[in-house]
């Protein structure tokens, strides 16, 4: 999975550096929990697994692979 995301890295000339990458994986991980907030209706509801949810935790996913690859951890 980490050589895919690496691969797009290179072919879309997306590197930026590890501080940059790291401030986008914190800003990814926020945005997973206000959906997981939002789909609980602020802790009233129990929470149920939605697509929201799914997209946020593939993009911080993707977040932390990019990280790894700027600072060169496989």
């Amino acid at each position: 999975m980490q050589k895919a995301v690496k691969e797009f890295l290179e072919n879309n000339h997306l590197y930026c550096g590890e501080q940059i990458r790291y401030i986008d994986l914190s800003s990814e991980v926020g945005e997973l929990g206000k959906e997981i907030i939002k789909s609980t209706n602020y802790g009233k509801q129990q929470y149920s697994l939605n697509e929201s949810t799914l997209e946020e935790m593939g993009d911080c996913l993707f977040s932390l692979l990019a990280l790894c690859c700027e600072m060169n951890i496989d």
